[in-house]
């Protein structure tokens, strides 16, 4: 792999099949957004595709957790004149397609990551960061056009891009980004866990999220054996399970969050769940064969053979020179999966267990137990189950308490410094002013996000006597949080 610098922007390059493939790539993804710009990053890669003329080589761009990229294959002059575009149109945005630009990402509809991933991350870290990654936000069209402009101006600069080739720079590249530096990021600390803990969440299939060390063999090893386990029980043997997935999030240089998932046969959720559960717990507790280890290096070894991967080898040196990682090259992963244990496998995934997440989805109940025998609490948004806190007790109408059993038990809780809902489970779901995230609005109503995850509808027509509630909130919370319903959305969703 070669190295050179072109204004100011790393670049990359590496022989690779024919035609040349360009990939533009800077630090920037849905974790660096706030609930208030949920979209940003996605609504600029729009924005600077938009400026592309009709061309006939084949183009793209994508947004992930972590990163951002626009890539092109064709002959050298049509990648110079692909990444010229897109540079002159990031250090310019076209803001006047806005509107345009969010009508189309909500036809689009893509996810930044599977949902079932996106719904582990959220339990793991809250409405912020990566844990953004299943919400909506207000809508494309309720991104302030300045918010818009300040993203592009901190992340899509020279000092945040690296530029990776499957060939030399080809005569005439320039790269006309903006100057700025690297952004300076603290690791995001994920929500308080004292134990594994299980939530029926609004996601296709099960998943499981365990926390461990970037750049570590064993557990690329133990995900590797996790997920042939798993395949061979849940579709060879059950037949009730097609496809196992997997996503990591590079939370810092230190640690990463693993995610795998399966989806399952309609009826069979809670059996493949259980599959999940304790063929992990199995891992941990005896590790792999010797042999389940030895197929895993073989087919690494295999793997960087194919003259095929080398995209993927520059999009790793990419990766590591934006996220602060350190890189491995593949002699190095050689001798680091050559010398993984079984016994190294299952001491990090007994570690990983300690605090995993699993989610399942709605409707599916659990009996599950850690590897103590102690039984695997439920999790979700920041409830809790005790005594109401203190502050105005606001009841729905006495209509709806007649006619309605959940009515008669659900309350909102106006307190000094926040809102309390108590819903028709008995659990308490508090929001602090000061952990508000966003504040949907619907003309006397609102809707309140809560940096733990809980959402509660301050709304007049549910809760008698909550315009108290709704003046208090507007009071007491930034103004910038409060938006209107997106026009993109149907009112009947």
């Amino acid at each position: 792999m070669e190295q050179t610098v072109v204004d100011g922007v790393p670049v990359y390059w590496a022989e690779g099949p024919a035609p040349m493939t360009a990939t533009l790539a800077f630090g920037v993804g849905t974790r660096d957004e706030s609930f208030r710009t949920i979209g940003v990053t996605h609504l600029i890669e729009h924005l600077a595709m938009s400026a592309l003329p009709r061309v006939h080589y084949e183009h793209n761009a994508s947004v992930e957790l972590e990163t951002t990229q626009f890539f092109a294959t064709g002959k050298p002059a049509q990648l110079v004149e692909f990444l010229d575009v897109v540079c002159r149109a990031l250090a310019d945005l076209p803001l006047d397609r806005v509107e345009k630009e969010a009508g189309v990402l909500a036809a689009e509809g893509s996810q930044v990551t599977h949902p079932t991933a996106a719904a582990l991350l959220a339990r793991r870290f809250g409405t912020s960061g990566y844990g953004l990654a299943p919400w909506a936000g207000p809508g494309y069209d309720r991104i302030p056009a300045e918010a818009v402009a300040a993203h592009a101006r901190r992340y899509f600069t020279k000092g945040n891009a690296v530029l990776t080739l499957t060939g030399p720079p080809p005569e005439g590249l320039r790269l006309a980004l903006p100057d700025g530096e690297r952004p300076a990021r603290v690791a995001q600390e994920p929500l308080p866990a004292d134990g594994p803990r299980w939530s029926a969440e609004n996601v296709p299939c099960p998943g499981l999220s365990l926390t461990g060390p970037s750049a570590s063999a064993p557990w690329n090893i133990a995900m590797l054996v996790l997920q042939e386990r798993l395949t061979t029980t849940a579709r060879r043997e059950k037949g009730i399970s097609y496809d196992v997935g997997g996503e990591r999030a590079d939370v810092s240089p230190e640690t990463t969050e693993r995610l795998i998932w399966l989806d399952a046969r309609e009826g069979r959720e809670a059996e493949v769940a259980e599959i999940l559960w304790n063929t992990a717990q199995r891992l941990a507790d005896d590790g792999p064969d010797q042999e389940e280890v030895d197929h895993e290096l073989a087919a690494f070894a295999e793997l960087i053979d194919d003259p095929r991967l080398v995209v993927a080898r520059l999009d790793l040196r990419a990766r590591a020179e934006l996220l602060g990682g350190p890189y491995y090259t593949d002699e190095d992963w050689l001798v680091e999966l050559k010398a993984v244990t079984p016994e190294q496998v299952a001491a990090v995934m007994a570690e990983g267990l300690r605090t995993a997440l699993l989610v399942v989805p709605e409707g599916v109940a659990l009996d599950l137990s850690d590897r103590d025998g102690a039984p695997v609490a439920v999790g979700g948004c920041a409830r809790v189950i005790g005594p109401e806190p203190d502050g105005r007790v606001l009841r729905p109408p006495l209509a709806a308490r007649v006619l309605n059993g959940a009515a008669r038990r659900v309350r909102l809780i106006l307190g000094t410094d926040g809102v309390t809902l108590r819903d028709d489970d008995g659990d308490l779901h508090t929001i602090r002013f000061a952990d508000v995230v966003g504040v949907e609005v619907q003309d006397g109503a609102r809707t309140v996000f809560g940096r733990h995850g809980c959402v509660i509808p301050v709304d007049p027509d549910l809760f008698r006597g909550a315009e108290a509630a709704v003046a208090a909130l507007d009071a007491a919370v930034d103004p910038a949080l409060r938006y209107r319903t997106s026009d993109l959305v149907s009112r009947d969703e």
